[in-house]
């Protein structure tokens, strides 16, 4: 039974159903041992995410089983995105040597099913923390201080992992990898733009100009690309133990301070100015919580990382986390998401370009 503290699922957003009936044939063709002849299945969605969409399946036939769905968002005009077939590979294998990434069961490509391409993974019971704390938490400020160094310790981990013994030391390029991704984010941003944020124009243009010189060989690791609070399921009992990491459509191999800058990004703390505090994500501005700085000193403590060139990978996170809420907001601009929470995205751009300025202006992060 889980607890009423952890994280449950909710009805399924409007324009965002899945057909039960299709996903229960597959079912009984691919998992006939489970299914039997004739499964049920119970669908709802997970609250919060803006990107890949997370259901709750519950099937009923000759056994019940609990299974999370992940296909990705409707109206999704950036494919390469929402790989969902390369999400399930990277699960695949790095449930087997990383116990914080759930096991993946099912991987289907044929969009007859549910409209598009999806996957099935096992499903782990806990707490995740978003912008409210759940009723029933408690978030005393020596928890909340275990809470943020558990959170940067489990990132330190990631990224020890040996990607090659792995089977991932494939997918992706460390040569090149921060150029390109300066590169990239500009090149989608420019895309998506529905109005003029001059502060993200200069901060692109910051990037591009203050590229720290490339390591040989280059500098590499696992990298999850959206490491934050609400993609971590925490232990109901004991905060400061990741029961999961989830959301892993951004995971490559890439460079790690680019992964830690982009978890830096979402970092708002009590101290910020009102314009950043508006976009708090997570419990990161309660009493104990560590600095973005004192989070920065422990990753460097235990990586051994230099961070000589920390602000710049801090800029970069901002910048990017700006992009993929612009590429949200777009697509509800144009039309293809009635989604309410996406109608003021373009607000919180705009903080996070100004936030990034900021940090420039000030010289740290």
């Amino acid at each position: 039974m889980t607890s009423p503290t952890t994280d449950r699922p909710g009805a399924v957003r409007p324009g965002e159903a899945l057909d039960a009936s299709a996903l229960a044939d597959y079912l009984a063709r691919r998992l006939p041992d489970l299914a039997g002849p004739a499964p049920t299945v119970e669908i709802d969605q997970f609250p919060g995410g803006y990107s890949n969409l997370t259901y709750a399946v519950r099937v009923r036939g000759l056994e019940e089983r609990e299974m999370v769905l992940r296909r990705p968002p409707f109206g999704n005009r950036v494919k390469s995105a929402h790989d969902m077939g390369r999400e399930f590979r990277v699960l695949h294998h790095l449930s087997q040597v990383y116990p914080p990434a759930p096991k993946p069961y099912l991987y289907c490509e044929d969009e007859s099913i549910l409209g598009a391409p999806f996957y099935l993974m096992e499903r782990r019971h806990g707490v995740i923390l978003r912008r409210d704390t759940p009723a029933g938490v408690a978030l005393e400020p020596a928890t909340v201080q275990q809470l943020s160094e558990a959170l940067i310790d489990n990132l330190v981990r990631l990224h020890g992992v040996d990607t090659a013994a792995a089977g991932l030391g494939d997918l992706g390029k460390p040569e090149g990898y921060v150029e390109r991704q300066v590169r990239g984010w500009a090149d989608r941003y420019q895309r998506a733009k529905t109005s003029t944020v001059p502060a993200m124009e200069q901060l692109a243009t910051w990037l591009a100009d203050h590229l720290p010189r490339e390591s040989s060989p280059p500098e590499s690791a696992l990298i999850h690309n959206d490491y934050k609070y609400d993609n971590l399921l925490l232990h109901p009992e004991n905060l400061a133990e990741i029961v999961a990491v989830l959301d892993w459509e951004m995971c490559t191999v890439g460079h790690p301070l680019m992964d830690l800058g982009t978890s830096l990004a979402y970092w708002v703390q009590a101290d910020d100015p009102e314009p950043m505090r508006q976009v708090v994500m997570g419990p990161t501005h309660l009493p104990g919580s560590l600095t973005r700085r004192e989070l920065a000193q422990r990753y460097g403590e235990r990586s051994g990382r230099d961070l000589s060139h920390l602000l710049f990978y801090y800029a970069f996170g901002l910048f990017k986390l700006a992009v993929i809420l612009q590429q949200i907001y777009a697509r509800f601009h144009r039309g293809a998401t009635q989604d309410p929470r996406f109608a003021h995205l373009d607000k919180m751009v705009a903080v996070l370009a100004w936030a990034g300025g900021r940090a420039l202006e000030v010289g740290h992060i």
